[in-house]
């Protein structure tokens, strides 16, 4: 591939790295420099010419970056992440068996009217899991896909994305009539005998 060829790939993913940004650092200015940060790390390595041949292909690539970006800039300041408060629309992705499907379907959601019920509850987790949830959930990564970009085992994101929807049906169900009205008060019901938690 060809320097111009990547680059048009590379603009292709632009939303997507933004979002992922945003997420982390949830600033529009810190996102718009970590973007800046990302295409320029990118571009000035000679490693965008072997990007393909580590699988995953150009996304999950920029992703990694993004992600070892953030958290190095991290470390160097010694400041803590941002909770993330929202969570835009989501592809939906191939599920490869044993692959939970994604949670929400991209062409269907309109972000704007998500419960900000939802929203807190997502906002309250803990940055291991929000990155979980938000490259599985919206960016529609694939379980090897998401161990590459945060450089994890795949059983780690495995018990990880459990833990975190685990903890997310908790704190939405803690409410029964939140949770009936946002559609989810199916998950207060034991799944062995049909009685209410």
């Amino acid at each position: 591939m060809d320097r111009q060829s990547f680059e048009a790939s590379a603009i292709e993913h632009l939303d997507s790295v933004y979002r992922l940004a945003f997420h982390l650092t949830r600033s529009q200015d810190k996102a718009d420099e970590l973007v800046q940060d990302v295409y320029l790390r990118a571009l000035k390595s000679d490693t965008w010419r072997t990007f393909e041949e580590r699988g995953g292909g150009m996304r999950a690539w920029l992703f990694t970056i993004a992600h070892n970006a953030f958290y190095s800039d991290l470390k160097k300041d010694n400041r803590r992440p941002t909770p993330v408060g929202e969570f835009y629309e989501h592809s939906e992705a191939e599920v490869s068996p044993g692959e939970a499907p994604p949670a929400w379907d991209r062409a269907s959601m309109d972000w704007d009217q998500v419960d900000d019920v939802l929203k807190s509850a997502i906002a309250e987790l803990k940055p291991e899991f929000r990155e979980i949830l938000l490259l599985w959930g919206v960016e529609g990564l694939k379980y090897r896909e998401i161990a590459n970009v945060l450089d994890v085992p795949i059983g780690t994101v495995m018990s990880r994305l459990h833990r975190a929807r685990k903890l997310l049906a908790d704190a939405l169900t803690a409410d029964p009539a939140v949770a009936e009205r946002l559609g989810i008060d199916r998950l207060l019901m034991d799944e062995n005998d049909g009685m209410e938690r």
